[in-house]
């Protein structure tokens, strides 16, 4: 059975083949969300951005990247500030479905001033 290491959480779980990374947090005991989110999110549908998540390791024992997930991590104000710098590494928890290991940083902060956010999209130019 694959497992998922919470990083933040300092916990390990296992989980079925195929199951959702936010309903598999969410039965261990770990919020994906932080403050008010926790509330005021779209319960799993993909809506909001509020459940995004970092995978740290295991990115390829994941199923690809939904059109939804796609458009709300590109257009959606919650997600696109947290996203600078971690374009590879973003998910939103409720999309992902776990094959294999992985490990998962929960509740990323916002990267106004890090060293990637003046980057320039083609820098030998």
């Amino acid at each position: 059975m694959p497992k998922v290491t919470f990083i933040n959480e300092k916990k390990e779980i296992e989980v079925e083949p195929g199951a959702n990374l936010r309903e598999a947090a969410r039965k261990a005991g770990i919020s994906v969300y932080k403050g008010l989110d926790r509330y005021l999110n779209c319960r799993g549908f993909g809506l909001c951005g509020t459940c995004k998540v970092l995978i740290k390791k295991g990115m390829e024992n994941l199923n690809p990247k939904t059109f939804i997930e796609r458009l709300n991590l590109n257009l959606h104000p919650t997600t696109i500030f947290a996203r600078i710098g971690h374009e590879d590494e973003m998910r939103l928890a409720c999309q992902v479905q776990v094959n294999g290991d992985c490990t998962v940083q929960t509740t990323p902060e916002f990267n106004l001033w890090g060293e990637n956010f003046w980057r320039k999209p083609y820098p030998n130019k």
